[in-house]
């Protein structure tokens, strides 16, 4: 095989060593804490998980040498990438072989399907050593397939015993840690003699709890598209005559878009979990921009940019209504589907929906309307991710704009670029604190292992402090999960994390965001991601961790 070609870059990184916490650096003891209970609805959780449930905190602290017996682990990449996953497969790999040079390592291919499948590769020293310190899942790839039949629990069991495999980590976010617990009850119930580890990740920050204070590949992400922003608003300073309309990655939650904002210091950031409080129809968010470009524009300042997060769309409140709606009325509706035209479909939407909701739908440009009504996924529901919100927010915010200047009212100059942002970040090489933290996690899963523990994610706290000082140990995943409605029934999932609008973060944006709108030298441009470099520059967390710690 070809050696692969790499940059100066590459040849650097993987020489860095990434920091542990004091506690991992020699023999560990584990420290119990006092019995947890799940976030909410604890009967239940209870009841579905009695194997795994209420189980202790787990702290690790410097102790004596121990003899672990060998074990096989099988790692598991899930879901979509996020900077650092090959750093937890390193930072598992050493931790297992610190223990026992013994220990095996078996990576499952293409995500949790590899399991079932029976698809893997042992991750021998020369594997992982080529993947230290890169971004992407490339080493052992990745999958979206869901854990969820007691068949496919038995298929993994089958080739975990072929392989003598002990216990299986699974990388992954809120969904895919869900299935790393339901996995770990179904086999501690049956006596399978496998565990289950879980690892969080991802860029969107919506898993963390206060025993998770942020997810992997978060950081990176972050400083990726904060970059990005910053070039933009340099020469939108420049150039004085464009509105950058920049959406970015995070769907079900805001975390992203507000942690750029608070690096760059953008115009205008809309925080979708604000916009649901306050119970603002599209046309409130349009004003609210209209207002910050009309005032810019009275000083001559007819450029400017605009962050909004991918999911805001499903946080307006009529929006999220005309959209369940319209999944009720459009799915196997066969009388819509025998329609031809566009305008023949419109004017039947129209006619069936609540009259609320078909006013919103009325107001609506005619391509985002027709968008809702074609782009459906195999359960008939609206691919909400498809909507190309910066898009429809240009065009309305224009309309209204004309209107303005035909009264009299706005004398600017309006010319819009749209941008999302979402790929340019997952893959990133990740930043100094993300090779630290994924590499700790990984670390820490392999001691979780060594000592005999399933149903838990691997946890590494007190992030802002120096990594030395870092706190390694586990969490219960039944501690972070409720009871919600998907699919039409009720499930246990993990609680996803939104962005608290009284929290130190949002409330530091909320103090400032005015002067960013208004000023002409507010803009900070972050630069690329730091990985050499005084401390202070290269190894900082998010602004999102340091406001809350404060």
């Amino acid at each position: 095989m070809k050696p692969m070609t790499k940059s100066p870059l590459q040849i650097a990184r993987a020489a860095y060593q990434p920091k542990l916490p004091a506690s991992l650096k020699g023999n560990v003891v584990l420290k119990e804490g006092a019995a947890t209970e799940s976030v909410a609805d604890q009967a239940d959780i209870k009841a579905l998980f009695p194997n795994t449930y209420g189980m202790p905190l787990i702290s690790f602290e410097p102790g004596e040498k121990k003899q672990y017996p060998a074990v096989g682990v099988g790692v598991i990449l899930s879901g979509g990438q996020a900077p650092g996953g090959h750093n937890v497969i390193s930072g598992l790999f050493d931790g297992l072989k610190a223990l026992n040079p013994d220990n095996k390592l078996y990576g499952f291919l293409g995500g949790p399907s590899g399991l079932v499948d029976h698809q893997y590769v042992e991750l021998t020293a020369e594997i992982v050593a080529e993947y230290r310190n890169t971004g992407g899942f490339d080493i052992i790839g990745s999958g979206r397939t869901k854990l969820e039949e007691p068949a496919q629990y038995d298929k993994g069991a089958e080739i975990c015993k072929k392989l003598g495999i002990n216990a299986i980590v699974i990388i992954g976010g809120d969904d895919s840690n869900t299935n790393a617990c339901v996995l770990a009850e179904y086999y501690k119930q049956n006596n399978a003699g496998i565990q289950v580890i879980g690892c969080p990740k991802t860029i969107d920050g919506d898993l963390k709890n206060e025993m998770i204070e942020t997810s992997f590949g978060f950081d990176t992400a972050c400083k990726v598209y904060s970059e990005l922003i910053g070039n933009i608003q340099r020469d939108a300073n420049s150039a004085k005559k464009y509105w950058h309309f920049i959406r970015l990655m995070g769907r079900s939650a805001s975390h992203i878009t507000l942690e750029c904002a608070l690096q760059s210091q953008p115009n205008i950031c809309i925080v979708s979990e604000e916009v649901e409080a306050k119970n603002m129809t599209l046309n409130d968010v349009v004003e609210d921009i209209v207002k910050v470009i009309v005032n810019r524009a009275d000083f001559g300042m007819n450029f400017g940019t605009i962050l909004i997060p991918e999911g805001l769309i499903e946080f307006i409140p009529a929006m999220k209504k005309l959209i369940s709606e319209l999944n009720d009325l459009l799915a196997h509706n066969d009388d819509f589907n025998s329609l031809e035209s566009d305008d023949e479909k419109r004017q039947y939407v129209k006619g069936l929906l609540s009259p609320e909701s078909s006013q919103v739908y009325r107001d609506l440009p005619k391509g985002i309307a027709r968008q809702l009504t074609l782009d459906r996924d195999p359960h008939g529901n609206v691919q909400v991710s498809l909507i190309e919100t910066e898009k429809l927010l240009i065009e309305m915010v224009a309309k209204r704009l004309a209107l303005l200047k035909a009264e009299g009212k706005y004398k600017g100059k309006f010319s819009a670029i749209n941008h999302f942002f979402g790929y340019e970040g997952r893959c990133a090489i990740p930043s100094n604190f993300d090779a630290d933290y994924t590499y700790s996690l990984g670390y820490t899963a392999s001691v979780l292992i060594s000592e005999g523990k399933t149903g838990y994610m691997s946890s590494v706290r007190n992030l802002t402090a120096p990594a030395a000082e870092w706190i390694a140990g586990g969490v219960p995943i039944t501690m972070m999960m409720n009871m919600e409605r998907r699919h039409g029934k009720m499930k246990p999932v993990i609680q996803k994390a939104l962005v608290l609008l009284d929290g130190a973060p949002f409330k530091h944006f909320a103090a400032n965001r005015e002067e960013w709108a208004n000023e002409k030298h507010s803009y900070i441009y972050p630069g690329p991601v730091q990985y050499y470099g005084p401390t202070e520059v290269c190894d900082l967390p998010t602004k999102t961790l340091m406001l809350e710690k404060e």
